[in-house]
């Protein structure tokens, strides 16, 4: 579990934490939990987002292996990082390089798939409540979307693909296509059950940042 921003020290402390665990990621058997707290290090400090996009652009820059296990790991954080964090101006600008210099360099590898997913986020990402839940990154490291099982009243579940950027407002009209009540006069909202409570999901809030919460 990641820590809560209480039991964190200094900033220089916590970019020395997440640079050693930058270099563990590299031979990590299941890299998907300190891939987590990662993220959740730099959502509950924020000025080490760019450090973080720093390191990884470094780390997949003249890499020993091009495209091997340990390659392969920084550019999935990186995934996970484009969709959860935008980084400043000046990193987002040289990050850009550094994918467009990938791909002219790897066409067709896997690195290049990962540098071309990764443009097309940071072009959604808005920023994040929560940092992607266990099965969020397990498909971003595919690049693949979730399936997001709905409950409707009077009609069978429903099971929509969602990304790491869809709303619930598009989930809601999705539906509503679906089950053939785009005529119909009443509004629609999705709404979140838990066993303390009932509440609504905003049209605005990340679909994955809900199923995040449940997690």
């Amino acid at each position: 579990t990641a820590p809560g921003p209480c039991s964190y020290t200094t900033l220089r402390d916590e970019a020395v934490k997440l640079f050693n665990s930058l270099q563990q990621l590299e031979s990590e058997r299941d890299p998907v939990p300190l891939m987590q707290g990662v993220l959740q290090t730099c959502l509950d400090l924020p000025p080490l987002v760019d450090e973080i996009y720093c390191q990884l652009v470094k780390q997949t820059t003249e890499p020993p292996a091009p495209g091997g296990q340990g390659d392969l790991h920084y550019w999935q954080l990186l995934t996970c990082m484009s969709c959860t964090f935008l980084p400043s101006p000046p990193v987002l600008r040289f990050l850009h390089f550094h994918l467009d210099r990938t791909e002219k360099r790897f066409p067709s590898s896997e690195m290049a798939k990962y540098a071309c997913f990764i443009r097309e986020a940071l072009g959604k990402t808005k920023g994040r409540e929560c940092v992607p839940s266990l099965e969020e990154i397990l498909v971003l490291m595919q690049r693949q979307e979730m399936i997001c099982t709905v409950h409707c009243p009077g009609a069978p579940a429903c099971s929509v693909a969602i990304s790491s950027h869809t709303t619930a407002e598009e989930v809601a009209q999705e539906l509503v296509s679906r089950l053939g009540l785009s005529q119909s006069p009443n509004l629609f909202a999705l709404y979140e059950q838990s066993r303390r409570r009932e509440q609504p999901v905003g049209s605005a809030t990340l679909l994955a940042d809900v199923l995040t919460r449940f997690e």
